[in-house]
């Protein structure tokens, strides 16, 4: 017998949110916690992660704080295995923890490869696949990845970040597809660019470089992307962008990407014309 996806009643659900000490997994904690979610709350940043599960609990829901380093499998099964035992498995699954990078591809160390991928995708999969038998056995239940606009349309110096998010929307549309007559929605949640502490925190290839931050027009906040995420979660949505330059550029990715071929050389080729006049440097790997 085919079940329902959506989850109209979110009322008393328990949901595990991962990286909810800032930005947007903080944001989808609160509005979870708003439509009466009990949550599991992990992070690294135990001060901040502590703040947000009070902030939760004052809106009247049941909010624990654990930290969970998602490079390390073990503190990940760790983690499943005291969800398992407090509430017999949850209800939804929030992907949200990752990590960004810019720079070069070539000048990428594998250190800095493996973090990337560990976190933003080999950790979604991993909590995915330990969660996956209690989430099967509840009526409704539902994965939310937070995946991102660069995880459907590719950029420069961003191999790593793309790699990570591309494979998690992959991964998103194929549970969907296996799962969809158990009970089991899944959402890719692509967001555009978004007010976050992302582009100060991501690593840079080379000393001295730094993630250049979008203009503002093309920025949306965390509280917009929380909201779709809930309106997703109910909805089972299967791919949900937020922001309308996101939409505009999975548009034009999909139906012209000759167009973004084309913006990315002549782009090129003006910063090449820039740097040979300035007698520019190459810049150097990093070890």
């Amino acid at each position: 017998m085919e079940r329902s996806l959506l989850l109209r009643e979110l009322k008393g659900k328990r949901a595990l949110v991962t990286g909810a000490a800032n930005g947007i997994g903080r944001a989808i904690a609160l509005a979870l916690a708003d439509a009466g979610v009990n949550l599991c709350l992990t992070d690294i940043d135990d001060a901040n992660l502590a703040g947000v599960a009070a902030e939760c609990e004052h809106r009247g829901v049941e909010a624990t704080a654990e930290r969970c380093d998602q490079r390390d499998p073990q503190a990940i099964t760790a983690l499943v295995r005291g969800v398992l035992s407090r509430w017999d498995g949850v209800d939804v699954l929030v992907n949200n923890a990752g990590v960004g990078f810019y720079g070069r591809t070539e000048y990428m160390t594998a250190e800095q490869w493996d973090r990337v991928l560990a976190i933003n995708l080999l950790a979604p999969v991993q909590l995915t696949r330990e969660l996956l038998p209690s989430l099967l056995e509840r009526e409704e239940s539902h994965i939310l990845n937070v995946c991102s606009i660069l995880g459907l349309v590719a950029s420069k110096r961003m191999a790593a970040y793309h790699t990570s998010k591309f494979a998690l929307v992959g991964f998103s549309r194929a549970l969907r597809a296996e799962f969809v007559r158990r009970g089991l929605g899944v959402t890719a949640l692509c967001p555009g660019f978004v007010k976050t502490q992302i582009f100060q925190s991501a690593q840079a290839a080379g000393p001295g470089h730094a993630v250049p931050p979008p203009p503002w027009w093309m920025l949306t906040t965390v509280e917009r992307v929380a909201a779709v995420a809930v309106d997703s979660i109910r909805r089972n949505r299967a791919v949900a962008t937020v922001s309308p330059t996101a939409r505009v550029i999975w548009w034009i990715d999909r139906w012209m990407p000759w167009l973004l071929d084309l913006v990315q050389r002549i782009s090129w080729g003006k910063k090449r014309r820039q740097r040979s006049g300035r007698g520019a440097v190459k810049a150097s790997p990093t070890r």
